[in-house]
């Protein structure tokens, strides 16, 4: 029988990976629900989304909403050496966006789907609000 899989022992930047994928695909789903059909169109809204800059934003409308325990694995997905950063973001807005994404990463490999919703739902009402 295989061991119980522990997603707290990966590494933070391989939960960001996970949750990277998990949020692009929340962002496009939630742009075809809304009748978005051109490829082109859903494209351009989905990167002016999933961008760093915008993660970023939505994880400070968030980090303080999270139990002790999303927010220990946040803050080992802000802290991890990430090397470079894209152009167009900031140091801190690319360890924000990596603190959203190990987050995510983390709750969909644990099977906390419905916390990992909430987070989602949370996180998109805040970017809506605008900077904070």
């Amino acid at each position: 029988m295989a061991e119980p899989f522990d997603p707290s022992l990966l590494p933070p930047l391989v939960l960001a990976y996970v949750g990277d994928a998990i949020f692009e695909l929340e962002v496009r789903a939630r742009l075809v629900e809304a009748g978005v059909a051109d490829p082109e169109a859903l494209h351009q809204r989905a990167v002016a989304h999933v961008r760093a800059v915008a993660q970023a934003q939505s994880w400070r409308g968030i980090r303080d909403h999270l139990a002790p325990e999303e927010a220990a694995v946040a803050r080992r997905g802000r802290n991890a050496k990430t090397g470079r950063h894209p152009r167009g973001t900031t140091s801190e807005e690319y360890h924000d966006s990596t603190a959203l994404e190990a987050l995510l990463g983390y709750l969909y490999l644990s099977g906390r789907i419905e916390r990992l919703k909430e987070i989602m739902a949370l996180a998109r009402s805040k970017a809506e609000e605008g900077p904070s």
